[in-house]
């Protein structure tokens, strides 16, 4: 790759060589270049990049990765931008590299029940195109509406069906990969079993970027499940009888599809966005799907659980009352935003663990006189604390979470992890959370880790200052 004369590269000496090599696919107008430096986490980048660059085809990311490398120029990699820990903001210096119009479906194979797709296609729109073929991809984030598939892999995303069907890592089997230098390699396999050499598939799974460019995924797929859905919701008068009767219902051995524990300001909030009748004072919801031949049965039997355990049950009668029972919770980001500046937390405990962590969290809000409404995947022990506080953006967009904030948010970590829990469940570590990373692998792991990432990048031009704080002198 050669460079306009002998100098190092400027920023405008990279632009010309991106615009060379791909055209009309490299934007440099300022809105757009300002609407990359943030994602859903409120969170932005300092600066604008140099050039957002709309890749088309592999091909294109290659080249934008080869001129990169040669010029030592950062890129960093977006979706959709629905992430909550900063992990696709791209801000001074850097190229913004989206992948979000590779969108296609490239191969349907119904009797091994495996897909094969292009990063940007969205996750719901995977799904609706898989139907017709009785098949879907179980993932299922809160934001499947609108994020990509993409960036469920490289942030190894969850959601409310997680406890029964698996997060991202369990539903692929292969990605192809983009290196820093431009390489293509095909990772995993298109077979159920495959224990051939090192699993660097497992390993690009929740990369956030750092190790190389998804450019496509082999995904393992279900048979859509047979039979109808029962939706039921229970309401509590503390908050600890209802993650007592959620770990109840998981002793007993039931598996519902989803299973949703909403705080009594989080429940507030929400009846308030959609004009529902105000809840009574101080009460929680849990709200269990159940699917499968077995649905009716496994909802009785949850129903009755959760009665013993003191919960007041109410089971829908068809599934648009079920449905308007999960938009309840479904409607959880939105009441939030109406609070204030929110930041969007995620801790993941054991499920034994979680009447515990809700006592944390409540500590956490009387000691230091904050909101922190707080919703839970009962069912796998991951917890969504709301950090409420009133500071707008500045200028220039960015918001800048107070240090009080801050401080609450680090007593919330460290009693995830006393609990024997992780800083993550399914949001990534990207920017918000990298200075605790360290505290939960332990010095000797977290080094490791960043010894890999500069087998893969070794120039450290992929998606740099996220997961991994600088190391300290």
């Amino acid at each position: 790759m050669s460079t306009p004369d002998a100098r190092a590269p400027g920023p405008a000496d990279v632009v010309a060589l991106l615009q060379r090599a791909l055209g009309e696919r490299v934007d440099t107008d300022p809105a757009v270049l300002r609407s990359v430096r943030a994602d859903k986490s409120g969170h932005a980048a300092a600066g604008t990049p140099l050039a957002v660059v709309h890749a088309a085809s592999v091909t294109d990311v290659q080249e934008t990765l080869r001129i990169a490398s040669a010029t030592g120029t950062p890129v960093v990699t977006r979706g959709a931008g629905t992430g909550l820990a900063g992990g696709a903001n791209a801000g001074a210096g850097e190229i913004a590299l989206s992948v979000r119009r590779m969108d296609r479906i490239l191969d349907i194979r119904p009797d091994d029940l495996v897909a094969v797709v292009e990063p940007g296609i969205i996750n719901a729109d995977l799904n609706a195109a898989l139907l017709p073929h009785g098949l879907w991809w179980a993932p299922d984030p809160a934001s499947r509406a609108i994020s990509t598939v993409g960036g469920n892999i490289a942030t190894g995303a969850g959601g409310l069906l997680c406890a029964k069907y698996g997060v991202v890592r369990d539903a692929v089997l292969g990605v192809d990969v983009v290196l820093a230098d431009g390489r293509l390699l095909h990772l995993g396999r298109g077979t159920v079993k495959g224990v051939t050499g090192l699993d660097l598939t497992a390993l690009m799974i929740g990369s956030e970027g750092t190790l190389g460019v998804i450019v496509g995924a082999t995904l393992k797929l279900r048979r859509v499940v047979p039979g109808e859905t029962r939706t039921l919701a229970a309401t509590f008068a503390r908050v600890g009888d209802a993650a007592r009767a959620s770990a109840a219902v998981t002793a007993a051995g039931l598996q519902p599809a989803v299973m949703e524990l909403m705080d009594a300001a989080a429940l507030a909030a929400v009846h308030d966005l959609l004009a529902l009748p105000a809840p009574t004072h101080g009460a929680v919801q849990l709200t269990v799907q159940t699917d499968g031949p077995a649905a009716d049965e496994e909802a009785r039997a949850i129903a009755e659980v959760l009665r013993t355990r003191g919960g007041t049950v109410v089971v829908a009668v068809d599934a648009a009352e079920g449905e308007r029972l999960l938009a309840i919770r479904r409607s959880l980001h939105p009441a939030m935003e109406r609070l204030g500046t929110t930041l969007i937390e995620d801790v993941c405990v054991p499920r034994s663990a979680l009447p515990a962590m809700f006592d944390e969290i409540a500590r956490i809000e009387r000691e230091r006189d904050l909101r922190i409404p707080t919703v839970a995947h009962a069912g796998d022990g991951n917890l969504h604390p709301n950090f409420i506080f009133d500071v707008a953006p500045g200028p220039d967009g960015v918001v800048e979470v107070p240090a009080a904030i801050w401080e609450a948010a680090d007593e919330l970590f460290r009693a995830a992890l006393r609990l024997g829990g992780t800083l993550t469940g399914e949001h990534g570590v990207g920017v918000l959370k990298r200075r605790w990373l360290a505290d939960e692998l332990g010095e000797d792991q977290w080094r490791l880790q960043r010894e890999i990432t500069a087998v893969f990048d070794p120039a450290g031009i992929l998606n740099p200052g996220k997961v991994f704080a600088p190391a300290a002198p």
